[in-house]
């Protein structure tokens, strides 16, 4: 085993094991049997050997994502995600704690597992169930489902119901999402369908053309769904 994956491992042993989501780099070196030089080559500081520890930790979790077949719902996929991401957070809780709450500079699971959550979005859009731009609707899951996330594993004797995830869910869901197609038309879901499927419907435009197009569809989305 090299040193790199030493250090990580002993680092993940010692989180797991932490009452505070935390340890220190000196516990980290005895535990792997390295000196302190040898940890800050391979990571920089703490920060650095903290961020790689969530991606491991979170590698899981992303691999089965990055695995799953979408459904040909991608409603119910979206709500899937939201489950499954509380899910792990509750099987998880210090890496999640790191990851969204503990880290200055979040580590690239965040950022994937945000692009994840977006391309979902982005397949309701183009089925007609979107009302907001994919962007706006993913910040805007992303942040509940994390707060909820959060919430749970920090302060769970304040959220004893076990319904309260989904309650949340379905409320946040309510506001980005239209109804099914064949609902009498929605202005809103009609633009941010269209954006979606601009790539496939673009014809002769030009570049420029569909640049302005998607900012007006943008426009359209956002202020139509007040």
């Amino acid at each position: 085993m090299d040193v790199r994956t030493r250090i990580l491992e002993a680092a993940a042993d010692l989180l797991a094991h932490s009452a505070e989501a935390d340890f220190s780099t000196r516990a980290v070196c005895e535990a792997a049997g390295v000196g302190a030089p040898a940890l800050y080559r391979q990571f920089g500081d703490k920060e650095g050997l903290l961020a790689a520890v969530v991606d491991r930790g979170f590698e899981k979790y992303l691999a089965g994502k990055r695995a799953a077949e979408p459904s040909g719902d991608p409603v119910c996929d979206l709500r899937d995600g939201w489950d499954n991401h509380v899910a792990f957070a509750l099987g998880n809780p210090n890496y999640y704690r790191l990851m969204y709450s503990g880290l200055s500079t979040p580590p690239g699971a965040a950022a994937e597992a945000h692009s994840l959550l977006l391309a979902v979005l982005e397949r309701c859009a183009a089925a007609g169930r979107l009302k907001l731009p994919p962007p706006l609707a993913a910040q805007m899951v992303m942040a509940a489902n994390a707060g909820v996330a959060l919430s749970l594993i920090t302060r769970p004797e304040l959220y004893p119901d076990p319904g309260f995830s989904v309650r949340v869910r379905e409320s946040v869901l309510s506001g980005v999402l239209a109804e099914a197609p064949e609902e009498p038309g929605d202005l809103a879901a009609t633009a941010t369908t269209l954006a979606a499927r601009l790539p496939e419907a673009a014809g002769d435009l030009t570049a420029a053309e569909v640049t302005l197009l998607r900012e007006w569809l943008a426009r359209l989305s956002i202020h139509s769904g007040h």
